[in-house]
């Protein structure tokens, strides 16, 4: 790890570079005045996010924070991820209606192993810290806990908005849920954070992270709120587990298609939260797109190049805008198309009766038979550019099978 530790002061930056660095993808700084003093003061700041690898992989609603943690590493400071494999077992309840099925740590070490590579699609490597919370919490006794827990009351924790409107409605809430806050906030005691950042969603226990430190003779943390992005379904928050997300893994062409697909009204919001353009700009793109002059197609393939050279390149980010061109506005087949084996009845003049569930489900194309069912009966499944209404269809060797929008396959009998 880089041993230089000079650090840029806030104040010397120009006027536009401290209003992109406390303004730009910001929702709230706690409080603001003690973050200013902290970047002033000349020597490395501690600043925590955590994540807990519940689904294998990030999206861009996770890039927010992780942008704004980029830039202030570009200042000198350093970033710590927090890999929280402990909590994960419980699930954060953060914006949750219902208890969470636990995690077995098999599946949490499947989920983590996917973190490393893409975090450092954003953040500094070499300028990262990473931790992961059994460091501390395997050595915890439940002497450890009961003295924890005799900190906060069960008054404090139901005043949690997602713990009050489930416990109003009757609805369970798990005793290991509370535990969630109280967990995420000895984190921050663990490895003494100067920031915690998070989105919105996070306030509570951010704070709660703040006062526990007070309570055990730390300085109190800092904590930085970040927007919560909105996902590809134009109405809730980015999330795996409602399939709305852009994940900074995907390849190139399914990235972009996906940007493509956002609605007309998130456009700016991705503008501003996910890309380096200038404010300036941003607030001449806004009245354009308000006023009606500009062309939303014209801005969203903008946005989509912007998103998709940070994390491929822009000889990738070219090739996935010509090919959304071709395959999605001028209706032409995509150049390379993978081959799917399959096997079935020969029913005469080169036709074959097939089954389509099991090879695509098997080759990842399609999560479930269930979800192929379900875009059958949507109409979003096609062989040879004919819709089927069920899931046995007749094909030739080299027949085409387009599932939903941007999966197209290549059948190949065996």
């Amino acid at each position: 790890m880089s041993g230089d530790t000079r650090v840029t002061l806030l104040r010397d930056l120009p006027q536009a570079r401290r209003d992109f660095l406390l303004r730009r993808g910001v929702a709230e700084i706690i409080p603001e005045s003690e973050f200013i003093s902290l970047l002033n003061r000349g020597t490395p700041a501690r600043l925590k996010e955590g994540f807990d690898p519940s689904s294998p992989d990030i999206h861009l609603g996770h890039v927010v924070g992780l942008r704004k943690l980029r830039q202030l590493q570009d200042l000198g400071h350093k970033v710590i991820l927090i890999v929280g494999n402990w909590t994960a077992r419980i699930g954060d309840p953060s914006g949750q209606s219902a208890t969470r099925p636990m995690l077995t740590e098999q599946q949490i070490e499947q989920n983590a192993r996917t973190y490393m590579d893409q975090f450092f699609k954003v953040v500094d490597k070499d300028r990262t810290e990473v931790r992961w919370q059994t460091e501390w919490f395997s050595k915890f006794t439940l002497d450890t806990v009961i003295r924890l827990t005799a900190r906060f009351t069960v008054a404090q924790i139901l005043a949690r908005e997602d713990f009050n409107k489930r416990y109003n409605a009757g609805s369970p809430i798990s005793l290991c849920e509370t535990l969630y806050p109280l967990l995420q906030a000895y984190d921050s005691v663990a490895i003494d954070s100067d920031v915690e950042f998070g989105g919105t969603d996070q306030k509570f226990n951010c704070l709660l992270g703040r006062e526990l430190q007070q309570m055990m003779g730390q300085n109190p943390q800092q904590v930085f709120f970040t927007p919560i992005l909105v996902g590809t379904d134009g109405k809730s928050k980015m999330s795996k587990s409602l399939g709305n997300y852009i994940g900074v893994a995907e390849p190139p062409e399914q990235m972009y298609g996906k940007v493509m697909s956002l609605d007309d009204g998130l456009i700016i919001d991705y503008f501003d939260l996910v890309t380096d353009i200038p404010d300036g700009e941003i607030v001449e793109l806004r009245h354009s797109f308000e006023s009606g002059a500009a062309n939303p197609m014209q801005l969203k393939k903008r946005l989509a190049r912007e998103i998709t050279t940070q994390f491929h390149g822009q000889a990738a980010a070219e090739q996935a805008d010509q090919h959304f061109t071709r395959v999605h506005q001028q209706h032409e087949l995509p150049e390379d198309m993978p081959d799917v084996f399959v096997e079935g009845d020969a029913e005469g003049d080169g036709l074959t009766r097939v089954e389509l569930a099991r090879p695509l489900v098997d080759g990842g194309y399609v999560k479930s038979a269930s979800e192929l069912k379900r875009l059958v009966a949507q109409n979003a499944v096609e062989v040879d550019g004919a819709k089927v209404d069920e899931l046995s269809v007749l094909v030739r060797d080299g027949s085409v099978v387009k599932v939903g929008r941007r999966t197209f396959v290549r059948l190949r009998l065996k």
